[in-house]
């Protein structure tokens, strides 16, 4: 009777289960394995991590979140860990230099509306929360030495980006060392069976299973995803201002993806949406081939996404918006409005409003010229600039946001 009303809960349909293991995903480890758990019946506890770094989830990494509602629909638990201790340490994954750390007050403010975001892909009543620094905060250096007796110092500089950095004589800290250690202490506290994270966190999820072994924990398997590029080719990072954010306006979301080179749309496609893997290859092909323009690719991929996160209604009036923004000029309707004290630096307003989503991106764009006063007819050219009067603003080509004064 128990073993029926389990396997009710639990789908193994072998076309779902296949599709979990081979649509995006860059690696399986151990996949035999893995394939036997999901088609076994029982009920997987699926851990994710996140550090909240910025205050906005993008596109990059709710293709993760995209993957765990898959393993959600089939009927297993996601466990989603906030990184608020591990925020203030820094994830050297795939860095080529060291994150800086952040303080309890940063993170605090960042992670303000991530349950917020996260509702918009998961059944969030469904989702085991926790904040790693429940378990963490009480670590003392006994346990943290017992952590670190795990691995040498010659493993963790075959890392590529530590290897990368050394042999280029910059400098590597301890506590970069102490990263997955901690990660994968993370895994050990809540029983993760599978623990799934983008391809750069590869080690860090490897690391996980020798923490669980040491602790006499069954050791998870480890799913990641390949990595999405942003909008201007590199990898999405919200520190290089590249993102198209899950909370973005949708005109403001719609003009972003427009913006994406043409060698991106099918990787966009596989990533970013639900289209099916056949259709999305004849749409490769036809771009390879020359024989559609990309431009009416992009115009559905930019729907189908805006579609996800806001509304089928919204996707169609954010379309018709970009092309009457580009033809007339105007600006979008949904355009950021806000109300502020006159000598508000911009920049801070245009980082809440997640126009930009750093000062970092923000001192770029003033030096490129690329932030325009539109009422005056000028070009913003002063990093420290504060509003002197209302300001309809264009940021880059597809960002607006009306500024007046309270």
């Amino acid at each position: 009777m128990l073993d029926r009303l389990f396997s009710e809960r639990v789908n193994t349909d072998p076309q779902k289960v296949n599709e979990i293991l081979t649509r995006g995903v860059e690696d399986v480890f151990v996949r035999e394995n893995l394939q036997k758990k999901l088609l076994s019946g029982k009920q997987l506890r699926i851990k994710f991590g996140i550090d909240p770094t910025g205050s906005g989830i993008h596109i990059g990494r709710a293709t993760i979140l995209r993957k765990l509602k898959k393993f959600q629909d089939l009927g297993h638990k996601i466990v989603f860990i906030i990184g608020d201790f591990t925020a203030q340490i820094g994830d050297p994954s795939d860095k080529l230099e060291k994150r800086p750390m952040l303080t309890k007050r940063e993170v605090k403010e960042n992670i303000l509306t991530y349950k917020q975001q996260i509702a918009k892909i998961l059944n969030t009543s469904q989702v085991e929360f926790h904040f790693n620094s429940e378990w963490l905060e009480g670590l003392n250096f006994q346990k943290i030495s017992e952590l670190a007796e795990m691995f040498s110092v010659g493993q963790m500089l075959e890392r590529r980006n530590f290897k990368d950095r050394y042999s280029k004589g910059e400098e590597i800290s301890l506590r970069e060392f102490l990263y997955p250690l901690i990660q994968g202490y993370d895994s050990v506290m809540v029983k993760a069976d599978i623990e799934i994270g983008g391809f750069d966190q590869l080690f860090n999820l490897k690391a996980g299973r020798v923490v669980q072994k040491h602790f006499g924990v069954p050791e998870q398997d480890v799913l990641t995803l390949s990595m999405l590029s942003g909008t201007d080719g590199r990898k999405m990072s919200t520190s290089w201002g590249n993102v198209i954010n899950i909370m973005d306006t949708p005109s403001l979301m719609f003009g972003k993806i427009m913006s994406v080179s043409d060698d991106l749309i099918e990787q966009y496609f596989l990533l970013c949406t639900d289209v099916p893997t056949e259709e999305i290859s004849k749409i490769g092909e036809s771009i390879k081939n020359h024989t559609a323009n990309p431009k009416d690719h992009k115009v559905r991929l930019a729907k189908e996404i805006v579609s996800i996160y806001h509304s089928e209604k919204e996707a169609k009036k954010a379309e018709d918006g970009f092309f009457k923004v580009f033809k007339d000029g105007d600006i979008p309707d949904d355009a950021p409005q806000v109300s502020v004290e006159k000598g508000t630096d911009l920049v801070d307003i245009l980082i809440k409003q997640r126009i930009v989503s750093s000062k970092t991106e923000w001192r770029r764009l003033v030096e490129e010229g690329a932030i325009y006063d539109i009422g005056n007819s000028r070009k913003i050219t002063e990093t420290n600039e504060k509003v002197p009067q209302n300001l309809t603003l264009r940021v880059g080509k597809k960002r607006f946001i009306k500024i007046s004064i309270k």
